[in-house]
């Protein structure tokens, strides 16, 4: 039976690569989902899936013919999540966000309808942060959200320059406390 791998671990080995020593929380989970409105065959894109509580999530409320492409660059979570999670709706990546539109096209899908991320942009180098930034805003339907948790505001000035809507929220039941942005353009 395989090791199952902590974020305490991943973050040691890879803090720049792992955003959190803790799984996101189940208030933190339901803040993230809130904004989405599920519909048949519809497509998710899912960043930084760490632990899976928020794939989890997703699937615990996505109609049967929908589509989750689930982004985790750790081969270790990667691996671990693969082993925990079998589903027909899902896609389990290991690449970058970055690689979003490829992975899109490879699923004859246009968009994706909702961007969920749990990516640590604060800590990404700028370039990395800019190029999947720009990424989603290519990448989202007309109409979707991205919905990006941070533990500072630091990004929030790059997402106010490529969203026209942003509403913010605030969950202070996760550890460290977290800041939930969901972006539209109006």
């Amino acid at each position: 039976m395989a090791k199952k791998t902590s974020l305490i671990e991943e973050f040691l080995k890879k803090g720049n690569k792992v955003g959190s020593i803790t799984p996101s929380s189940r208030f933190l989970v339901k803040k993230m989902l809130e904004p989405v409105v599920f519909s048949e065959d519809m497509c998710i894109a899912e960043f930084g899936t760490g632990t899976g509580n928020i794939t989890r999530g997703l699937l615990a409320q996505m109609p049967p013919k929908s589509l989750l492409l689930a982004f985790e660059i750790n081969p270790e979570l990667y691996e671990q999540l693969g082993r925990e999670l079998q589903d027909d709706r899902l896609r389990l990546i290991n690449d970058s966000a970055e690689q979003l539109e490829k992975y899109l096209s490879e699923n004859n899908r246009e968009k994706a309808d909702y961007i969920i991320s749990s990516l640590p942009l604060a800590i990404l180098d700028k370039e990395t942060e800019e190029s999947i930034l720009d990424t989603v805003v290519r990448a989202l339907s007309p109409g979707g959200a991205f919905i990006q948790f941070q533990y500072s505001p630091a990004s929030l000035k790059k997402l106010k320059d490529r969203f026209s809507d942003i509403k913010t929220d605030f969950t202070p039941y996760n550890i460290p406390p977290a800041l939930v942005y969901t972006c539209r353009n109006k």
